[in-house]
């Protein structure tokens, strides 16, 4: 088995990413947590290939923008409540996986506020295009 880092399909690519973008949202399954946010901490990585990232004239046309990452999450947050970490990352890897620049992520959430005893808790996944 592969670690990400060295997985021989990604050794063509740049790594497009976003780190601890931190926002309140609707989630949870419990009544408490449907009635009020939560702080939920995002982390998302792009694998684009180097021949569909690598600009000639310095423009960001020729990139992947990362305000894309950013959108997508508020997007799919504006959508209203969702229970699952779990489901709140496989949706939207779904969506970063249809931009035709992308040929692998990994999506993370952690919430910081669940347990007065640890830092947080959250999902990861990690799917290559296939």
């Amino acid at each position: 088995m592969y670690s990400l880092l060295s997985h021989p399909s990604l050794i063509n690519c740049r790594k497009v990413f976003l780190r601890n973008y931190e926002i309140n949202i609707n989630i949870g399954v419990h009544d408490f947590e449907k009635r009020a946010e939560q702080r939920v901490i995002f982390n998302v990585d792009l694998y684009v290939p180097l021949e569909l990232s690598t600009p000639k004239e310095d423009r960001l046309e020729e990139v992947l923008d990362y305000d894309y990452i950013r959108s997508t999450i508020q997007n799919r947050v504006k959508q209203g409540h969702i229970h699952l970490q779990e489901t709140l990352c496989d949706e939207i890897m779904g969506v970063v996986l249809e931009h035709p620049q992308v040929f692998a992520a990994r999506v993370s959430t952690e919430k910081p506020d669940v347990y007065p005893d640890c830092e947080s808790v959250g999902v990861e996944i990690f799917r290559i295009k296939e």
